[in-house]
């Protein structure tokens, strides 16, 4: 019975973060929709990068843009920069741990391209490098973090929009972040597809 009491506190705290977080962050979350239809829309693409799970995130998201979502479409560019070990590994390698998202920022972004930057704690060195890469070229960014915002709230320019989830708790912003992205899947598919409500 003592585990699934822990069970039900979980499942209430996650409630709970989610509750708050749908008040603070829809706005901000249709924004950041409207962001990345935009960026699509003029033949743009959204490259996405995170570390551990919020690498996870990245990769989900790229994988509903060049899938689908829950509704047929054609596929969208996307692109996790989490995922080719050969580019990873040569660069934290040839340079440093730090520079693997931003290097292939630079060479990979456009401007009109869009950058989900991912971050619970806001302070992960490489996906900060990621942002300023990002504003280098002309790349819009959202980005997902947490607790404070860390370094990252410091650093964002006019257009971009933060999506940070109002907890301390890394598997709870985790939890949030995963239903933002979904929701984020959602407007696109629905603005691209003529389901605006």
């Amino acid at each position: 019975m003592q585990a699934e009491a822990r069970i039900k506190l979980l499942f209430a705290d996650s409630i709970e973060v989610k509750q708050r977080a749908m008040e603070q962050l829809a706005p901000s979350i249709a924004a950041a929709g409207q962001l990345m239809t935009d960026c699509l829309l003029n033949n743009g693409k959204i490259l996405s990068c995170g570390n551990g799970g919020s690498a996870g995130d990245a990769q989900h998201f790229s994988s509903e843009m060049l899938n689908r979502f829950e509704m047929e479409r054609p596929g969208l560019p996307a692109m996790a920069l989490t995922t080719d070990s050969s580019t990873l590994t040569s660069i934290a390698n040839d340079y440093c741990y730090e520079d693997i998202f931003s290097k292939q920022v630079r060479a990979l972004g456009q401007p009109g391209d869009c950058l989900l930057a991912i971050s619970t704690s806001g302070n992960s060195e490489n996906v900060l490098r990621a942002v300023q890469a990002a504003h280098e070229r002309n790349v819009q960014v959202v980005a997902l973090t947490g607790r404070d915002g860390g370094k990252m709230a410091g650093i964002y320019r006019e257009g971009d929009v933060e999506l940070r989830v109002p907890a301390t708790s890394t598997a709870r912003i985790q939890e949030v972040h995963l239903l933002v992205i979904h929701c984020l899947c959602d407007l696109i598919d629905r603005r691209l597809l003529g389901m605006e409500q």
